[in-house]
C-alpha cells in the first residue's frame, strides 16, 4: 500500500518520526545524567527536547493518520497500525504530562518520579517503533507499488516506470 502523503516521491511520516524519537530519547538520557548528579543545564535542555519532541510528535501523527485511514479494515495491517498509533498517543501523553509538570515547577529538572514516567514512555516508544517497522517492512504499508532493487528514481514520476530493454530508465 503506497503512502498517501508524499514530498518529492517519499512518504512524509517516516521523515518526521525520527525527530521526536531522537528528542525524547536524548531528553531521557540527559535527565538520567542530571538526576545522577550531572550538570543542571542538562535538565533544562531535556525539558526543551521534550517541548520540541511534542511538536514533532504531533506533526508525525498527522502525517501518519493519512496512511492509517487508508489501510483496509479487517486486515492485520489495520490492527498493527491502530496499535502503533495508540502506543504513540500514550507516549505523547506521558511526555506531555512530564512537560506540564516541569513547565509549572520552580526548576525544569525531572527528579525521580518524572524520570520514571519518561523511562516508561521511552520503553513504549521502542515498542511503537517496532510496530512501525512491522507495518513498513513486513506488511508493506507506505511502500511504493514499484519498489524494488532496480526501481527508478522517485523524482522521475510515473513515466519512470517504463522499461527499456528490461531495465528501468
Amino acid at each position: 500500500m503506497e503512502s498517501r502523503l508524499k514530498v518529492l516521491g517519499h512518504p512524509v511520516h517516516p521523515m518526521l518520526v525520527m525527530f521526536p524519537v531522537a528528542l525524547f530519547v536524548t531528553a531521557v538520557l540527559f535527565d538520567v545524567i542530571d538526576v545522577a548528579g550531572g550538570p543542571d543545564v542538562l535538565g533544562e535542555v531535556a525539558y526543551w527536547n521534550i517541548t520540541v519532541g511534542l511538536v514533532g510528535g504531533l506533526l508525525a501523527a498527522v502525517a501518519g493518520s493519512f496512511d492509517l485511514f487508508a489501510i483496509p479494515s479487517g486486515t492485520r495491517a489495520k490492527r498493527v497500525g491502530l496499535s502503533h498509533a495508540g502506543t504513540n498517543l500514550a507516549v505523547v501523553l506521558l511526555f506531555a504530562a512530564v512537560w506540564a509538570v516541569r513547565m509549572n515547577a520552580d526548576s525544569r529538572q525531572a527528579g525521580g518520579a518524572l524520570l520514571a514516567i519518561e523511562l516508561v514512555a521511552v520503553a513504549a516508544l521502542g515498542v511503537s517503533a517496532w510496530l512501525g517497522g512491522e507495518l513498513v517492512d513486513r506488511l508493506g504499508v507506505g511502500v511504493d507499488r514499484e519498489a524494488g532493487l532496480d526501481a527508478p528514481s522517485s523524482l522521475r514520476g510515473p513515466a519512470a516506470t517504463e522499461r527499456i530493454g528490461g531495465r528501468a530508465r
